[in-house]
């Protein structure tokens, strides 16, 4: 007997605007493929032009109705994710739907941003980070769900604190990682400055599992001339139906905690499966490395000042804790 594939009911989304960063492959794609056939209009912010034209080609075939358009984003250049902000603010339309879902994956040799960050730091985390506070108003007026794509890698090591751009001793796992904590430890922050300050927003996180996703193949852009064995074996096991899922499951738990109207803030989002690694979405606890409240504001002050952007002030949700301004003064 044929295995049931897991799947989510997706609300009507007409009348939505949808953003979803890396929607040219893999899991982004196929977020925007589900949301435009809901009926909400997407915008997919794109790297690489080709391939954005390509995933608009793709999503109109299955959907004709679809209404897509391309932005330019280059999440690893702070001067890219402002134009975009500005671009859509000039705009002026309200964003329900916001999934920071691109991001880059171990590259073998340190590799930095435009702006001198680590390359996984400065594109998974502060990217995302920026391109929020560029989008606030945006998001504030939409009372928009602000998805965060983390990753089982998030659930081992640790933020390097006294080197987060991993200049002394470059480790592209543990640097990956510390990007998906970090954006996780963002993500949750949102939340909690939205219900103190009532911005209207829902942030939540999701995690996609391990499936046969582009981010272990080769990527000559990250140093990675071929896939790598883990990527080969991952799709073995995953065609098999064995252990890890598809890009297709793998997209659900991000489309749960986007849409869901029982997905709630403050929450994870992953595969039910056996170690999280594949299966029906659900919710589950937040990894231990997520919990930190005081860490979360140490990477929130850490990154306003990195990006040179700053959040409107918020007076902390937490009896005794004094206004976040001091803290921004302090920032690190």
């Amino acid at each position: 007997m044929a295995r049931t594939r897991p799947d989510v009911t997706v609300p009507d989304l007409s009348g939505k605007l949808a953003v979803v960063t890396g929607a040219s492959d893999g899991v982004g794609l196929g977020l925007a493929t589900r949301f435009a056939a809901a009926g909400a209009e997407v915008v997919m912010p794109v790297r690489n032009p080709r391939k954005g034209e390509a995933a608009v080609e793709k999503i109109e075939r299955r959907h004709p109705e679809a209404v897509l358009s391309l932005r330019d984003l280059d999440l690893s250049s702070l001067d890219s994710v402002a134009a975009l902000g500005a671009t859509l603010r000039g705009e002026n339309r309200p964003i329900h739907i916001l999934v920071n879902n691109a991001g880059v994956m171990t590259p073998p040799d340190r590799q930095t941003t435009t702006g001198g960050f680590e390359l996984q730091f400065g594109s998974n985390h502060l990217g995302h980070f920026a391109l929020v506070a560029h989008l606030l108003p945006l998001l504030r007026a939409g009372r928009a769900r602000v998805t965060s794509q983390i990753s089982v890698a998030a659930n081992e090591n640790a933020i390097h604190w006294d080197d987060l751009n991993w200049e002394r001793s470059y480790h592209g796992r543990r640097a990956y990682s510390q990007s998906k904590i970090a954006l996780g430890l963002f993500g949750l922050e949102l939340d909690r400055r939205s219900k103190a300050a009532g911005w209207g927003i829902t942030s939540n996180l999701a995690h996609p599992g391990v499936a046969p996703t582009s981010l272990l193949s080769a990527r000559p852009e990250v140093g990675r001339a071929r896939d790598t064995a883990a990527v080969r074996a991952i799709r073995a096991l995953s065609r098999r139906g064995i252990l890890f899922g598809t890009v297709e499951t793998a997209l659900l738990p991000a489309l749960l905690a986007a849409t869901s109207p029982d997905a709630r803030g403050g929450r994870l989002y992953g595969p039910s499966g056996l170690g999280h690694l594949s299966g029906p979405p659900a919710e589950q606890a937040v990894y231990s490395r997520l919990r930190s409240e005081d860490d979360a504001e140490r990477i929130w002050r850490i990154s306003e000042k990195l990006t040179g952007i700053s959040f409107p002030v918020v007076e902390s949700a937490r009896p005794g804790r004094e206004s976040t301004a001091a803290d921004s003064r302090r920032a690190q």
